[in-house]
């Protein structure tokens, strides 16, 4: 009897946990865009190495995106080492939790590509 109610609450432990890192892993919370001076993209980390950035959205600072990226998204990684100090706009996913190997924040970007800055002068 006891061996029996052991084993259904592994088994309920196991579904949970599964059930809980599938959605965690699928799911979004948000998709949109956001434009502005690509300020900063970095690979860091201790244990795991992850690219993060930051999006200067206002004068002077004032409003910064922070964003994660894939390590598997190669080009969207060597496309961010190439805009660095450009004005870009980023295609993200928000989601509701992250694994530490992915990134810090819950923002991943998807594509990037370069704007005229409404900021410029003509």
């Amino acid at each position: 009897m006891l061996r029996k109610i052991i084993l259904y609450f592994v088994l309920a432990l196991v579904i949970i946990s599964t059930a809980y890192f599938s959605f965690v892993y699928y799911a979004t919370y948000s998709e949109g865009y956001r434009s502005g001076e690509l300020i900063k993209i970095s690979n860091k980390g201790v244990f795991f190495k992850t690219w993060e950035g930051e999006l200067s959205q206002g004068i002077s600072g004032a409003q910064i995106f922070k964003f994660s990226v894939m390590d598997s998204d190669e080009k969207v990684i060597q496309q961010m080492k190439d805009l660095q100090g450009e004005y870009v706009k980023v295609t993200y996913v928000e989601r509701y939790r992250t694994f530490p190997w992915w990134g810090e924040t819950n923002y991943y970007i998807s594509e990037v590509v370069k704007e005229d800055s409404p900021f410029k002068v003509k």
